[in-house]
This record gives C-alpha cells, structure tokens and sequence, in this order.
C-alpha cells in the first residue's frame, strides 16, 4: 500500500460565510496529518479549482490556498476545470507513476468535487478514503451524507497506519 494525502478546493474563493466556519474546522484534521506525511515522504497533492465565475483563476488572490494551510513547494499541485480531479488532468498518470494505490481524500466541497473525485478515483482501481473531519461544505448535512456513502478514516488509525509504512 503506498498511500498520496489529497486536499482539494481549499481556496480563499470559497472562504466566506458557512464555509469558512466548515473550512476551518477541516483545516484542523488537515494540519495535524500534513506533518505525518511529510515525515515518511508520501507525497501531499494540493488540488486547485479554476472557474472565472468564482475568481479562482491562478494569479488571483482566490485561487491560492487559505492562509491556514502551507503548502510546500515539493508538494505536488494539480490545476482542475471540473468538479472530478481525474478528469483531463495528469492526476492518475502522476499518482501511477509513483505506483500510489491508496488515495485519503480533504477538502472542499465535499457534496461535489470531494465526492466527485472519489468516485473518480474508483472508476480508474485507487482505494480512495475519506479523512474523517476534514471535508468542509457550506451545509454540515451534506459532509455527513459524504461521510455515510463513502469509506471513512479517522486521525488515530491513519496515523497508526502511517508509523507502520
């Protein structure tokens, strides 16, 4: 098993109102399993939205990531069109290159492009696992019906899980 830490869509776009609250409360879980990978060198793939309609347009203030979070440079990135991260990006080709099998999905939102690219994930063989806690949405409703349909992970045993790789 060789496991790659996604973190989607959590751009200063879509920070404001509900979902900052929600954002915030993911940052949480996100910022304590971002130091467990770094320090077994699995790789943190942060996950950009682009769409002139929400100001997320790489240059612009709403396409960066919110301040709560630090990106590295050596982290991986991927620029996306649609709400799917494995759809007309290099996504799948880079994660098959590392032979990268096991997906632990983060981020915003989670009713669309969370879930989106986790079902994306199953149609190309990943074993995709959603991080429990770290899905943000602007209706808490929609990360707990996420969290229902989808395989779920919480901090201890991924963490226990990371120590053994």
């Amino acid at each position: 098993m060789k496991l790659a830490f996604l973190i989607i869509d959590m751009q200063k776009a879509f920070y404001k109102g509900d979902v900052a609250r929600s954002m915030d409360l993911a940052c949480e879980y996100i910022n304590y399993m971002i130091p467990l990978f770094r320090h077994k060198t699995l790789p943190i793939i942060w996950i950009q939205d682009t769409d002139p309609s929400d100001g997320t347009i790489p240059g612009l203030e709403g396409f960066d990531i919110i301040d709560s979070l630090k990106p590295e440079k050596t982290d991986l990135k991927i620029i996306k069109n649609y709400g799917n991260a494995f759809n007309k990006t290099e996504l799948k080709d880079m994660l098959k290159d590392q032979h990268i099998d096991t997906l632990i999905l983060s981020g915003y939102c989670a009713e669309n492009c969370v879930l989106s690219t986790y079902r994306g994930a199953l149609d190309y063989d990943f074993s995709p696992v959603i991080y429990k806690g770290s899905l943000a949405s602007g209706d808490q409703e929609n990360i707990i019906f996420v969290e229902k349909i989808s395989q779920v992970i919480s901090y201890q045993p991924l963490k226990k899980i990371i120590e053994i790789l």
